[in-house]
């Protein structure tokens, strides 16, 4: 089982180290086990932590997801991985529910109508623009055209404007990894798959772990018959965001190819932890059976 530490988990989900101890002190984490003193975790102990902070985010308090947490087990005590199943109800408020069995729950147990939600947790800009000033680029300019490119190249129609935007963060910042990996994407959907190459390169030569890059560059390679270099982005990509369904996907479609069995189903399993209502869900279960 893949096992981290405090710093390494603090880097993977961005949050301090200090504030994970906090939490593990208090109970609300669990480390999966402690190697000379110091908390390890696993895949699914960072799936918890995940959960945590997406409710903080939408502004759920510390104190409310602790009595939640602690209701869940009270009540729904045969519950695998309680905390990774709260999630926020859809009109807004702080209210807490609890996903089982297909349902939605009231943490004292209580049947809610369903719905759907991906809480995520959001992109540190103002960290990553503080980064780019301190290298003399402009930092601002680059993320508004950046946005620019992200609001246009949804639609073919207006591709052409949306490769302009992203060139245009490029000049402002040369090193903005996101767009270098977006303006790539659009070459790829374009049919420019040389260019589409270059620039996810260009990514990860500025940002190794970029995880769209080396997801993107993996399909490349993987699509030109180089199994071996694309396993190598995704295994990269595994690392710097171990809770991305779609890398596990294509990890385990990989490893059936190189029929690497036994880590095709864990790369299955996973996909099902972290999507288990996805598009590929029935044939991850369907593999798992297999």
């Amino acid at each position: 089982m893949s096992a981290w530490s405090v710093r390494d988990v603090a880097r993977i989900l961005r949050v301090s180290p200090a504030r994970l101890r906090y939490w593990e002190r208090t109970a609300l984490i669990e480390p999966a086990r402690r190697d000379a003193g110091e908390p390890s975790f696993g895949f699914r102990e960072l799936v918890c932590i995940r959960t945590v902070l997406a409710l903080l985010e939408r502004g759920v308090p510390l104190r409310r997801i602790r009595r939640s947490l602690q209701a869940v087990r009270s009540h729904i005590p045969d519950l695998d991985q309680p905390l990774a199943r709260l999630d926020v109800w859809i009109d807004g408020t702080d209210r807490v529910v609890v996903r089982h069995r297909g349902a939605l729950l009231e943490p004292n147990g209580q049947l809610l109508l369903d719905f759907h939600l991906a809480p995520s947790v959001p992109e540190d800009v103002a960290c990553l623009a503080e980064a780019r000033r301190a290298r003399g680029t402009d930092p601002e300019a680059a993320l508004d055209w950046f946005e620019r490119g992200c609001r246009l190249d949804a639609q073919a129609d207006t591709q052409t404007e949306a490769l302009e935007a992203y060139r245009r963060a490029l000049e402002a910042d040369p090193e903005f990894s996101d767009a270098h990996c977006n303006l790539g994407t659009l070459h790829y959907q374009r049919g420019d798959r040389a260019a589409a190459r270059a620039c996810y390169e260009r990514a990860l030569t500025y940002e190794r772990q970029h995880v769209e890059a080396n997801l993107n560059l993996a399909g490349l390679l993987e699509e030109d018959g180089h199994d071996e270099q694309a396993l190598g982005h995704y295994k990269t990509a595994l690392r710097a965001d171990p809770l991305r369904p779609d890398v596990h996907l294509a990890a385990a479609l990989l490893y059936e190819k190189l029929r690497l069995r036994r880590r095709a189903r864990e790369h299955w399993r996973r996909y099902l932890q972290l999507d288990p209502a996805g598009a590929w869900a029935e044939i991850a279960r369907k593999r798992l059976r297999d």
